[in-house]
Protein backbone atom coordinates (compact mmCIF):
# COMPACT_ATOMS: atom_id res chain seq x y z
CA UNK A 1 0.00 0.00 0.00
CA UNK A 2 1.17 3.32 -0.56
CA UNK A 3 1.84 6.06 1.78
CA UNK A 4 0.01 9.54 1.70
CA UNK A 5 1.90 12.46 2.80
CA UNK A 6 0.14 15.14 5.37
CA UNK A 7 -0.83 18.45 4.35
CA UNK A 8 0.92 21.22 6.66
CA UNK A 9 -3.08 21.59 7.40
CA UNK A 10 -2.82 18.34 8.62
CA UNK A 11 -5.20 16.87 5.08
CA UNK A 12 -3.83 13.61 4.02
CA UNK A 13 -2.72 14.26 0.55
CA UNK A 14 -1.98 10.72 -1.53
CA UNK A 15 1.08 10.33 -3.53
CA UNK A 16 -0.97 10.22 -6.86
CA UNK A 17 -2.72 13.39 -5.36
CA UNK A 18 0.68 14.92 -4.89
CA UNK A 19 1.57 13.90 -8.32
CA UNK A 20 -1.72 15.97 -9.90
CA UNK A 21 -0.79 18.88 -8.00
CA UNK A 22 2.99 18.74 -9.36
CA UNK A 23 1.44 18.76 -12.96
CA UNK A 24 -0.89 21.67 -11.95
CA UNK A 25 2.33 23.79 -11.02
CA UNK A 26 4.48 22.91 -13.95
CA UNK A 27 1.57 24.05 -15.91
CA UNK A 28 1.81 27.06 -14.43
CA UNK A 29 5.15 27.76 -14.38
CA UNK A 30 5.57 27.59 -18.17
CA UNK A 31 2.21 29.29 -18.89
CA UNK A 32 3.07 32.94 -18.41
CA UNK A 33 0.27 33.72 -16.08
CA UNK A 34 2.05 33.77 -12.55
CA UNK A 35 1.75 36.47 -10.60
CA UNK A 36 3.40 37.05 -6.74
CA UNK A 37 0.83 35.31 -5.05
CA UNK A 38 1.71 32.26 -7.33
CA UNK A 39 5.54 32.61 -6.33
CA UNK A 40 4.86 32.31 -2.81
CA UNK A 41 2.01 29.34 -2.65
CA UNK A 42 4.79 27.61 -5.06
CA UNK A 43 7.38 28.13 -2.53
CA UNK A 44 5.24 27.02 0.32
CA UNK A 45 3.68 24.18 -1.66
CA UNK A 46 7.16 22.68 -2.30
CA UNK A 47 9.05 22.94 0.77
CA UNK A 48 5.73 21.42 2.77
CA UNK A 49 7.53 18.08 2.84
CA UNK A 50 9.81 15.83 0.62
CA UNK A 51 7.08 14.23 -0.64
CA UNK A 52 6.31 17.36 -2.53
CA UNK A 53 9.83 17.87 -3.46
CA UNK A 54 9.77 14.15 -4.77
CA UNK A 55 6.07 14.64 -6.56
CA UNK A 56 7.50 17.91 -8.52
CA UNK A 57 10.93 15.82 -9.37
CA UNK A 58 8.86 12.85 -11.07
CA UNK A 59 6.75 15.43 -12.58
CA UNK A 60 9.80 17.27 -13.92
CA UNK A 61 12.10 14.14 -15.57
CA UNK A 62 8.52 12.82 -17.08
CA UNK A 63 8.15 16.79 -18.43
CA UNK A 64 11.80 15.89 -20.20
CA UNK A 65 10.86 13.03 -21.20
CA UNK A 66 8.36 13.94 -23.12
CA UNK A 67 9.79 17.42 -24.17
CA UNK A 68 11.50 15.93 -27.42
CA UNK A 69 8.79 13.64 -28.91
CA UNK A 70 6.40 16.40 -28.41
CA UNK A 71 7.99 18.58 -30.66
CA UNK A 72 8.48 15.92 -33.00
CA UNK A 73 4.74 15.65 -33.04
CA UNK A 74 4.08 19.46 -33.59
CA UNK A 75 6.23 18.88 -36.37
CA UNK A 76 4.11 15.92 -37.89
CA UNK A 77 0.87 16.69 -36.41
CA UNK A 78 0.50 20.58 -35.60
CA UNK A 79 -3.05 19.88 -34.63
CA UNK A 80 -2.00 18.23 -31.80
CA UNK A 81 0.05 21.28 -30.55
CA UNK A 82 -1.74 23.51 -28.22
CA UNK A 83 0.20 26.91 -27.25
CA UNK A 84 -0.89 29.01 -24.32
CA UNK A 85 -2.39 32.20 -25.28
CA UNK A 86 -1.76 35.23 -22.88
CA UNK A 87 -4.91 37.32 -22.07
CA UNK A 88 -4.38 40.93 -23.10
CA UNK A 89 -3.84 43.36 -20.53
CA UNK A 90 -4.30 41.17 -17.80
CA UNK A 91 -1.61 42.09 -14.87
CA UNK A 92 1.66 40.11 -15.28
CA UNK A 93 4.37 40.22 -12.22
CA UNK A 94 7.74 40.70 -13.05
CA UNK A 95 9.28 37.56 -14.73
CA UNK A 96 12.77 37.79 -13.40
CA UNK A 97 11.21 38.30 -9.78
CA UNK A 98 8.85 35.52 -10.43
CA UNK A 99 11.48 32.68 -11.54
CA UNK A 100 14.10 33.67 -8.92
CA UNK A 101 11.20 33.13 -6.50
CA UNK A 102 10.50 29.53 -8.07
CA UNK A 103 14.15 28.38 -8.75
CA UNK A 104 15.17 29.40 -5.46
CA UNK A 105 12.19 27.43 -3.90
CA UNK A 106 13.02 24.32 -6.22
CA UNK A 107 16.66 24.88 -5.44
CA UNK A 108 15.85 24.41 -1.32
CA UNK A 109 13.62 21.61 -2.08
CA UNK A 110 15.81 19.79 -4.03
CA UNK A 111 14.84 19.80 -7.25
CA UNK A 112 15.15 20.82 -10.97
CA UNK A 113 14.29 23.77 -12.58
CA UNK A 114 11.46 24.06 -15.28
CA UNK A 115 12.87 24.41 -18.92
CA UNK A 116 9.68 24.80 -20.81
CA UNK A 117 9.28 23.26 -24.35
CA UNK A 118 8.84 25.32 -28.06
CA UNK A 119 11.29 28.23 -26.04
CA UNK A 120 7.95 29.55 -24.80
CA UNK A 121 9.79 30.52 -21.21
CA UNK A 122 13.04 32.36 -21.12
CA UNK A 123 16.12 30.26 -20.65
CA UNK A 124 18.07 30.00 -17.32
CA UNK A 125 20.61 32.56 -18.57
CA UNK A 126 17.63 35.02 -18.79
CA UNK A 127 16.47 35.08 -15.61
CA UNK A 128 18.23 37.44 -13.57
CA UNK A 129 18.18 39.83 -16.82
CA UNK A 130 18.10 43.73 -15.47
CA UNK A 131 15.75 44.24 -18.63
CA UNK A 132 13.68 42.58 -21.04
CA UNK A 133 11.09 43.15 -23.92
CA UNK A 134 7.93 40.78 -24.44
CA UNK A 135 7.15 39.72 -28.20
CA UNK A 136 6.50 42.75 -30.52
CA UNK A 137 7.67 45.31 -27.53
CA UNK A 138 10.51 47.86 -28.40
CA UNK A 139 12.21 49.71 -25.47
CA UNK A 140 14.18 52.63 -25.17
CA UNK A 141 16.94 53.33 -22.69
CA UNK A 142 18.53 55.88 -21.40
CA UNK A 143 21.35 54.59 -19.52
CA UNK A 144 23.68 57.59 -19.66
CA UNK A 145 23.91 61.60 -20.66
CA UNK A 146 26.05 59.93 -23.72
CA UNK A 147 24.55 56.38 -24.46
CA UNK A 148 20.77 55.17 -24.87
CA UNK A 149 20.25 51.46 -26.35
CA UNK A 150 17.04 50.32 -27.82
CA UNK A 151 16.32 47.27 -27.35
CA UNK A 152 14.35 45.33 -30.06
CA UNK A 153 11.60 42.05 -29.67
CA UNK A 154 12.12 39.43 -27.09
CA UNK A 155 15.52 40.71 -25.71
CA UNK A 156 17.07 40.29 -22.38
CA UNK A 157 20.30 42.56 -21.34
CA UNK A 158 21.98 42.98 -17.84
CA UNK A 159 23.87 45.74 -17.33
CA UNK A 160 27.60 45.56 -16.51
CA UNK A 161 28.14 48.51 -13.68
CA UNK A 162 31.11 50.47 -12.54
CA UNK A 163 31.14 52.85 -9.72
CA UNK A 164 27.52 53.30 -10.24
CA UNK A 165 27.70 54.07 -13.75
CA UNK A 166 26.62 51.52 -16.56
CA UNK A 167 29.60 51.09 -18.49
CA UNK A 168 28.32 48.11 -21.07
CA UNK A 169 25.42 45.67 -21.18
CA UNK A 170 25.67 41.50 -21.62
CA UNK A 171 23.00 41.12 -24.46
CA UNK A 172 22.07 37.73 -23.82
CA UNK A 173 19.18 37.11 -26.10
CA UNK A 174 18.01 39.66 -28.82
CA UNK A 175 18.81 42.58 -30.15
CA UNK A 176 20.05 46.09 -29.27
CA UNK A 177 21.17 49.32 -30.61
CA UNK A 178 23.79 51.68 -29.32
CA UNK A 179 23.57 54.76 -30.17
CA UNK A 180 26.62 57.08 -28.48
CA UNK A 181 27.23 61.06 -28.32
CA UNK A 182 31.04 61.05 -28.33
CA UNK A 183 31.66 61.54 -24.45
CA UNK A 184 35.49 59.76 -24.55
CA UNK A 185 34.43 56.40 -23.02
CA UNK A 186 34.24 53.10 -24.26
CA UNK A 187 31.35 51.63 -24.09
CA UNK A 188 31.10 47.45 -24.50
CA UNK A 189 28.27 44.70 -25.24
CA UNK A 190 29.35 41.31 -24.78
CA UNK A 191 27.45 39.28 -26.84
CA UNK A 192 28.28 35.33 -26.82
CA UNK A 193 31.89 34.56 -27.39
CA UNK A 194 32.95 38.57 -28.20
CA UNK A 195 32.41 41.96 -27.29
CA UNK A 196 31.82 44.74 -29.27
CA UNK A 197 33.56 48.03 -27.89
CA UNK A 198 32.85 51.87 -29.34
CA UNK A 199 33.37 55.74 -27.82
CA UNK A 200 31.06 57.24 -30.24
CA UNK A 201 28.85 56.27 -33.01
CA UNK A 202 26.17 53.64 -33.64
CA UNK A 203 25.81 50.52 -33.88
CA UNK A 204 23.41 47.01 -33.41
CA UNK A 205 24.29 43.75 -32.00
CA UNK A 206 22.10 40.61 -32.65
CA UNK A 207 22.51 37.64 -30.70
CA UNK A 208 19.94 34.13 -31.52
CA UNK A 209 20.85 30.75 -30.65
CA UNK A 210 24.66 31.31 -30.08
CA UNK A 211 25.07 33.40 -33.40
CA UNK A 212 26.04 37.00 -33.23
CA UNK A 213 25.82 39.70 -35.72
CA UNK A 214 27.56 43.24 -35.19
CA UNK A 215 26.89 45.78 -37.32
CA UNK A 216 28.72 49.49 -37.44
CA UNK A 217 25.73 52.12 -38.65
CA UNK A 218 27.58 55.04 -37.71
CA UNK A 219 31.38 56.12 -36.84
CA UNK A 220 33.58 52.02 -35.71
CA UNK A 221 33.06 49.73 -33.31
CA UNK A 222 35.92 47.06 -32.83
CA UNK A 223 34.81 43.49 -32.24
CA UNK A 224 37.24 41.00 -30.14
CA UNK A 225 36.94 37.38 -30.23
CA UNK A 226 39.11 34.55 -28.97
CA UNK A 227 39.48 33.91 -32.92
CA UNK A 228 40.49 37.09 -33.48
CA UNK A 229 39.37 41.20 -33.84
CA UNK A 230 37.25 43.18 -36.62
CA UNK A 231 37.26 47.12 -36.84
CA UNK A 232 34.19 47.83 -38.66
CA UNK A 233 33.42 51.20 -40.19
CA UNK A 234 29.70 52.55 -40.88
CA UNK A 235 27.69 50.15 -43.36
CA UNK A 236 29.97 47.04 -42.26
CA UNK A 237 28.96 43.64 -40.61
CA UNK A 238 30.67 40.61 -38.85
CA UNK A 239 29.07 37.43 -37.67
CA UNK A 240 30.59 35.09 -35.17
CA UNK A 241 29.70 32.25 -32.31
CA UNK A 242 31.33 30.13 -30.02
CA UNK A 243 34.18 29.15 -32.45
CA UNK A 244 34.69 31.37 -35.30
CA UNK A 245 34.63 35.05 -36.56
CA UNK A 246 33.78 35.71 -40.20
CA UNK A 247 35.39 38.53 -42.28
CA UNK A 248 33.66 42.05 -42.53
CA UNK A 249 31.11 42.21 -44.97
CA UNK A 250 29.13 45.35 -46.57
CA UNK A 251 25.57 45.60 -45.91
CA UNK A 252 22.47 47.66 -46.64
CA UNK A 253 22.25 49.81 -42.91
CA UNK A 254 18.26 50.92 -43.83
CA UNK A 255 17.65 47.02 -43.90
CA UNK A 256 19.63 46.20 -41.11
CA UNK A 257 18.27 48.54 -39.10
CA UNK A 258 14.03 48.84 -40.44
CA UNK A 259 13.32 47.31 -37.28
CA UNK A 260 13.81 50.80 -35.95
CA UNK A 261 10.98 52.29 -37.95
CA UNK A 262 9.07 49.36 -37.35
CA UNK A 263 9.14 47.77 -40.48
CA UNK A 264 10.77 44.26 -41.59
CA UNK A 265 12.92 43.92 -44.67
CA UNK A 266 13.15 41.09 -46.90
CA UNK A 267 15.77 40.52 -49.99
CA UNK A 268 15.70 36.99 -51.52
CA UNK A 269 15.08 35.47 -48.00
CA UNK A 270 13.74 32.09 -47.68
CA UNK A 271 10.54 31.89 -46.56
CA UNK A 272 11.38 29.69 -43.49
CA UNK A 273 13.25 32.69 -42.47
CA UNK A 274 11.25 34.74 -43.02
CA UNK A 275 8.73 33.38 -40.54
CA UNK A 276 11.10 32.32 -37.99
CA UNK A 277 12.13 36.19 -37.78
CA UNK A 278 8.17 36.80 -37.84
CA UNK A 279 7.85 34.70 -35.11
CA UNK A 280 10.18 36.84 -32.88
CA UNK A 281 7.77 39.68 -33.29
CA UNK A 282 4.34 38.07 -32.79
CA UNK A 283 2.70 36.44 -29.75
CA UNK A 284 1.88 32.50 -30.60
CA UNK A 285 3.61 30.60 -33.13
CA UNK A 286 3.18 30.51 -36.65
CA UNK A 287 4.27 26.72 -38.20
CA UNK A 288 5.07 25.86 -41.51
CA UNK A 289 4.61 22.07 -42.25
CA UNK A 290 4.50 22.59 -46.23
CA UNK A 291 8.44 21.66 -47.22
CA UNK A 292 7.64 22.32 -50.78
CA UNK A 293 7.72 26.23 -50.34
CA UNK A 294 10.55 26.17 -47.41
CA UNK A 295 13.14 27.69 -49.22
CA UNK A 296 11.26 29.69 -51.55
CA UNK A 297 12.87 33.02 -51.71
CA UNK A 298 10.60 36.24 -50.26
CA UNK A 299 11.21 39.89 -50.74
CA UNK A 300 9.48 42.93 -49.31
CA UNK A 301 8.67 44.87 -46.69
CA UNK A 302 6.50 44.24 -43.66
CA UNK A 303 4.90 46.84 -40.98
CA UNK A 304 5.99 45.04 -37.69
CA UNK A 305 2.53 45.86 -36.13
CA UNK A 306 0.67 44.43 -38.80
CA UNK A 307 2.04 41.16 -39.45
CA UNK A 308 -1.44 39.39 -39.65
CA UNK A 309 -1.54 41.31 -43.24
CA UNK A 310 1.72 40.20 -43.67
CA UNK A 311 1.26 36.64 -43.02
CA UNK A 312 -1.97 36.50 -45.34
CA UNK A 313 0.11 37.88 -47.94
CA UNK A 314 2.97 35.34 -48.23
CA UNK A 315 -0.24 32.66 -47.77
CA UNK A 316 -2.03 34.26 -51.04
CA UNK A 317 1.72 34.24 -52.94
CA UNK A 318 2.53 30.86 -52.14
CA UNK A 319 -0.83 29.03 -52.47
CA UNK A 320 -1.22 28.53 -48.47
CA UNK A 321 -3.87 26.94 -46.41
CA UNK A 322 -4.14 28.25 -42.87
CA UNK A 323 -5.22 26.95 -39.79
CA UNK A 324 -5.77 28.78 -36.51
CA UNK A 325 -5.52 26.23 -33.39
CA UNK A 326 -5.63 27.13 -29.63
CA UNK A 327 -3.06 29.60 -27.91
CA UNK A 328 -2.13 31.64 -31.16
CA UNK A 329 -0.69 28.65 -33.00
CA UNK A 330 -1.10 29.17 -36.58
CA UNK A 331 -0.18 26.48 -39.17
CA UNK A 332 0.69 26.92 -42.63
CA UNK A 333 0.22 23.89 -44.72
Amino acid sequence: MMKTSTHKEGHAVSPAELEAQAWSWLRLLTSGDAKALDAQRFRRWVQASPAHQAAYSTVKLRWDAIEAPARELQRLKPEAAVLHKRVPGAPQWSRRAFLGAAASAAAAGGVAVVYPPLGLWPALAEWDADDQTRAGEQRTLMLAASVSVTLNTRTSVRRQMNGGETVGLDLINGEAAVDLNGAGRVFAVAAGAGNSLAESGQFEVRNLDGRVCVTCIGGSVRVEHPAGSRTLKAGQQTIYDAKALSGVGNVNLADVSAWRKGLLVFNQTRLSDVLDEINRYRPGLVLLVNDSVRNKPVSGRFVIASLDVALWQLQEVFGLNARVLPGGLLVLS
